[in-house]
């Protein structure tokens, strides 16, 4: 009896499932279809062998790349080796995609199937994966899932930007069909001016040029020498200045209206602005086939390589390309046709256009076609596949070509491939050197500048953070010093003798002093009717002149004994007992005065 295996592939590891009653599930396909829904009676019909989970997100998205190629994996090898059993006859595996199974049919020895009954279990494992297998959830699977999805996409999409293909096949695509609308647009003011300078037309071939014309000479009646210096700008053609103004002397033309000029000129420079756009759009195409297919460019040309790789679909589909279908590509109508009538085969397809088969004789077009189609194959491969991109092998093959041309006309031999190869990998690994010594240049000054502006960042965010706390505590001193100064001059003015200690302190001292003596006479002398006189005139005898000082007098009592307390506490001892004692020695004054009263 054969035994059925599924190998399931998920974002989580590789997981095997055996099959039971593997010819009743064969022949009943509708059963398998309901029964894949419905966990429990897909449970009967599939069990679970064994789960090999992948170690990292790495590693899962190499066996992801892995059976997208079609190569079995080492993890996969050492799956399929491991659990499945040893009579590889006996084993039927079952797998989703058939580039893997042909894979495993050849290395292993399995036989593999696709498809069929094959495929609906697969539906139902991915269905109900998570309830397969232990310890795994939903929410973690799909999680895993758009990881795996993510990477695997970056890692497909990944490419250098300096080397997209895709860019060169747009704008050749593009400026083709610029020059077809060029050339109808253009044909159409030369038919609308026409009625009006149908001269112009026969002296000027140019498209652009008789477009900038008709813009310029608007009516031709108005056309004298003072535009003639502007004409030969425009023709670059001294002669043909002369004739267009010879011609709008004694033209045929009908006359036309302003309205009608107008429109014609306003055409004229929609035609003339997309000449011009054409001319950047193909300095553009030269600048991207330089960087993307240099040796291709220079074999053939910008415009010829870049049709090539549009028609091909990309560089890396021409460089798979044999040189006999590179010699035909672009002619495969004419092939076809051919083929089917049995007639002779095209020579040539889109490297007709280069200038090597045209300078050719009749009866060497092919031979040279069929030579620089060998050249160009090989200039494709040198382009995709190197690292360094240069010009080199391109500007070698050339000179083989020209070497090929020369000796089909006069029969001079030309060098060996060897020799000439020789010579473009000395002078190829020359320009790659080069090529790479200016990227570290690049790169090294980038570097450099990337360091210098995040150290000005650095340097700037802490001069910010320190300059505003400084402006702050200056801003909050200023007034403080204000008061020192005031508190300075004030001794000097009222021409009190202060002591030594400091020169802010005193003046507290003595409004202390004061205080304490009126505490002291409302203590001792509490029955006289004097000393309250007393009291009212020994503030009057101490002048107001500083206004400071009111302010001072008008703080509560309170506060202003805090404020000397804490300068107590600031100041040393020495200084609290000079204020004590010259407090005591006012107190004896005033005792001695109220007693001789």
């Amino acid at each position: 009896m054969v035994l059925l295996h599924v190998l399931f592939e998920h974002a989580v590891g590789y997981a095997l499932l055996a099959l039971k009653e593997v010819e009743e599930i064969s022949l009943l396909l509708p059963q398998v279809e309901e029964c894949v829904l419905n966990l429990g009676k897909f449970h009967n019909i599939v069990r679970l062998v064994a789960f090999c989970p992948f170690a990292s997100s790495q590693v899962a998205l190499e066996n992801a790349n892995a059976v997208s190629e079609g190569v079995v994996h080492e993890d996969l090898r050492l799956l399929l080796e491991t659990y499945l059993p040893s009579k590889k006859k006996k084993v039927l595996l079952g797998v989703g995609d058939p580039k893997i199974g042909a894979a495993i049919q050849e290395e292993l020895g399995y036989t593999c199937q696709t498809g069929g009954v094959i495929a609906e279990i697969l539906r139902g494992v991915r269905l109900h994966f998570h309830n397969l297998v232990k310890g795994l959830t939903d929410v973690s699977a799909s999680k895993a899932q758009l990881g795996l999805g993510h990477s695997y996409s970056r890692a497909k999409v990944k490419f250098n930007v300096n080397r997209v293909d895709n860019m060169i096949i747009q704008s050749i695509s593009l400026l083709d069909q610029l020059d077809k609308d060029i050339n109808t647009f253009s044909m159409r003011v030369r038919e609308w001016y026409g009625y009006h300078f149908p001269e112009l037309v026969k002296i000027i071939n140019d498209n652009a040029t008789y477009c900038r014309l008709a813009q310029f000479i608007g009516n031709r009646r108005e056309l004298n020498e003072e535009k003639l210096e502007k004409l030969e700008e425009l023709t670059m053609d001294g002669a043909k200045a002369k004739a267009i103004l010879d011609a709008s002397r004694s033209s045929m033309g009908m006359d036309i209206s302003a309205i009608d000029l107008i429109n014609i000129e306003s055409f004229s420079s929609r035609v003339v602005s997309l000449s011009e756009y054409r001319q950047s759009l193909h300095t553009y195409l030269r600048s991207k086939m330089s960087q993307v297919a240099p040796s291709l460019s220079a074999l053939i040309g910008e415009a010829v390589g870049a049709r090539l790789i549009a028609h091909a679909g990309s560089l890396t589909n021409l460089a798979k390309y044999p040189a006999s279908t590179v010699q035909i590509l672009g002619a495969e109508k004419a092939l076809f046709r051919a083929l089917k009538t049995r007639g002779n085969t095209p020579k040539y397809g889109l490297i007709f256009h280069s200038t090597f088969i045209g300078r050719a004789a009749a009866k060497n077009k092919g031979r040279i076609s069929r030579y620089l189609a060998n050249k160009c194959s090989i200039a494709s491969r040198i382009d995709c596949f190197s690292e360094v991109p240069t010009s080199v092998f391109g500007e070698k093959l050339r000179e083989q070509v020209e070497e090929r041309l020369s000796f089909y006309e006069s029969g001079m031999i030309p060098r060996k491939n060897l020799e000439v190869m020789k010579e473009a990998m000395v002078q190829a690994e020359e320009a790659a050197a080069e090529i790479t010594r200016k990227l570290e240049k690049q790169e090294k000054k980038r570097l450099k500048k990337e360091k210098k502006r995040l150290a000005a960042i650095a340097l700037a965010s802490p001069e910010n953070s320190t300059s505003t706390p400084e402006e702050c505590e200056e801003i909050r001193e200023r007034p403080k010093k204000k008061k020192k100064q005031k508190l300075q001059e004030a001794p000097q003015e009222n021409g009190m003798e202060e002591p030594p200690v400091s020169l802010a302190k005193p003046k507290k001292k003595k409004s202390f002093s004061k205080e304490e003596l009126i505490s002291s006479d409302l203590e001792e002398t509490a029955g006289s009717g004097r000393l309250p006189k007393r009291k009212k005139s020994f503030p009057k005898e101490e002048p107001v002149s500083d206004p400071e000082e009111a302010e001072n007098r008008s703080v509560p009592k309170k506060k202003r004994k805090s404020s000397f307390k804490e300068e107590l506490l600031s100041s040393g001892p020495e200084e609290a007992a000079g204020i004590k004692g010259s407090s005591s020695k006012k107190k004896k004054k005033l005792q001695k005065l109220s007693q001789g009263d």
